[in-house]
């Protein structure tokens, strides 16, 4: 029997797409959240100083896709064959390029030059860039790819919140963009998960 230990900051953020995952496959794992003055102690114990950490027993991986990939390998969502995979993988890297742009704008300290940021995005890259990702949920029946479930749709709904409030600040998201709430609701409402949502703590991010 396998020893898991998931260790993430007290949010949703990334940490919470593989809370979910795991719940999916029917692991039982600790859900070690790691207090903010607690970090810095625990920082140089990850594999390359970033969380979320998946332990197994007693081994130590790291990187968000890489082990949500691993996980929808085991649990049988990664694709059928080597295109959909790569369909999972094309789709999620769009959906990271869309994350790490927002990311630029709460990572910046200076005042002037993160409203410069978040107007420049705000005009020129999120209408196109949201409606081309709401357009591929769409297209995928409220999934990332291939028109099914896959390890992609549960990173997508873990960091939803984060997405909304906090990233894009964008409050009006699920009336923008309804695929993209859509796909969240898809992974929430699978058994398993939903009952994981309806125990976990309350965050708005």
């Amino acid at each position: 029997m396998e020893n898991v230990v998931l260790y993430y900051f007290p949010i949703k953020g990334l940490g919470e797409g593989l809370r979910m995952l795991l719940t999916y496959g029917g692991q039982k794992f600790e859900d070690h959240r790691v207090p903010k003055d607690q970090w810095p102690e625990f920082k140089p114990k990850t594999p390359f100083g970033q969380m979320p950490v998946l332990e197994i027993n007693g081994k130590k991986i790291s990187q968000t896709l890489a082990i949500a990939r691993y996980l929808g390998r085991k649990y049988g969502i990664a694709g059928d064959n080597l295109e959909e995979s790569f369909e999972i993988d094309q789709n999620m890297d769009f959906f990271t390029d869309i994350r790490l742009k927002a990311s630029t704008v709460m990572l910046e300290q200076d005042p002037a030059i993160k409203e410069k940021i978040k107007a420049d995005l705000e005009k020129n890259y999120y209408p196109e860039a949201l409606k081309k990702l709401n357009e591929l949920i769409g297209k995928n029946n409220g999934h990332i790819a291939n028109g099914k479930l896959s390890w992609g749709d549960f990173v997508i709904a873990g960091v939803y919140d984060a997405m909304k409030n906090m990233l894009l600040q964008m409050p009006d998201l699920d009336e923008k963009y309804p695929n993209l709430s859509k796909l969240r609701d898809n992974v929430i409402s699978l058994p398993k998960v939903k009952e994981y949502v309806a125990s976990a703590p309350k965050t708005d991010i």
